[in-house]
């Protein structure tokens, strides 16, 4: 199963990411971008997994040659890592730039009384939808996965606790299923990922870059049973300091079946995810055999 080929937590132990907060209060992010770019991606190549999945997916899903696919192999691990250090430069109090495309749909759903969920994925950097994706009005439930290391999950609680934003862990008891459905009906925003199956073997087949692929059936189920509004939302590295968050309602036939529902939303999911995708292709960041 993917879960066992690649984890998923953060690279490195909690005394290197204190570490590292600590040098980026004071110094350029650009250096580190360079740091990596010579020293530590071309190591990863080498030694990582996720390496071979990522020439893979280049091959296969691009159909590029084996210079090009390699290439951008490359070109994926040193995005990969810009996208980590801007994380850690957060959690050191450094700002990045923030476009948001249709953030009125954002808003929109924000003022409503329902809650709403936000779907993301693996791609470019989620966590910058925290500097703008926030709402004074509705609290805003993150599902993380419950692995992660301490300093992350520390770095992220000290940078979005303010913005009335709350880590929810993902536990293998699948109790954040309950904290997830209180939450909505609460009227709150939940956010999950919606790209990886973590623990349950129940899935739904997509088509996803020409070729079928499989996603977690909880995360839309979780929104159908209320029928309530989703929107994907994906973060994507557009400069050395700036993103762009894509935010796109999904839409689904409330009066069908509740499977044909579930179907409809991840089908919807998938073709969001398969435009940034085009317009993005070196930052897909699921270093595991993701369309097997």
């Amino acid at each position: 199963m993917a879960a066992k080929e690649w984890q998923g937590d953060t690279f490195g132990n909690n005394r290197m990411h204190r570490w590292l907060i600590a040098m980026l209060r004071h110094s350029d992010v650009r250096l580190y971008y360079a740091f990596a770019a010579v020293f530590v991606v071309p190591v990863c190549l080498v030694v990582s997994p996720g390496a071979r999945y990522a020439f893979r997916y280049f091959r296969q899903r691009w159909h590029e040659g084996v210079v090009k696919a390699l290439l951008h192999t490359y070109v994926n691990h040193v995005l990969f890592s810009q996208v980590v250090i801007d994380r850690f430069a957060m959690y050191a109090g450094k700002r990045m730039r923030l476009k948001v495309e249709h953030y009125d749909v954002f808003k929109r759903l924000a003022a409503a009384d329902d809650g709403f969920v936000m779907l993301s994925a693996h791609v470019g950097c989620y966590e910058m939808a925290g500097y703008e994706l926030v709402s004074d009005r509705k609290p805003f439930n993150a599902l993380v996965y419950g692995g992660e290391k301490a300093s992350v999950m520390a770095g992220r609680q000290q940078l979005f606790g303010h913005n009335n934003i709350r880590m929810m862990a993902i536990r293998p008891d699948m109790s954040h299923l309950f904290e997830m459905n209180n939450a909505l009906a609460r009227g709150e925003i939940v956010s999950i990922p919606g790209d990886r199956v973590y623990g349950s073997p129940r899935t739904l087949t997509v088509s996803l870059l020409g070729a079928p692929a499989q996603l977690p059936m909880g995360p839309f189920q979780v929104p159908v049973m209320r029928g309530l509004d989703v929107i994907a939302v994906n973060v994507m590295k557009t400069s050395a300091t700036g993103y762009t968050a894509y935010v796109e309602p999904l839409d689904y036939d409330r009066q069908a079946s509740r499977k044909v529902q579930v179907q409809q939303l991840a089908d919807a999911y998938a073709k969001a995810l398969d435009r940034v995708l085009h317009r993005y292709p070196t930052q897909w960041y699921n270093y595991y055999d993701f369309w097997k």
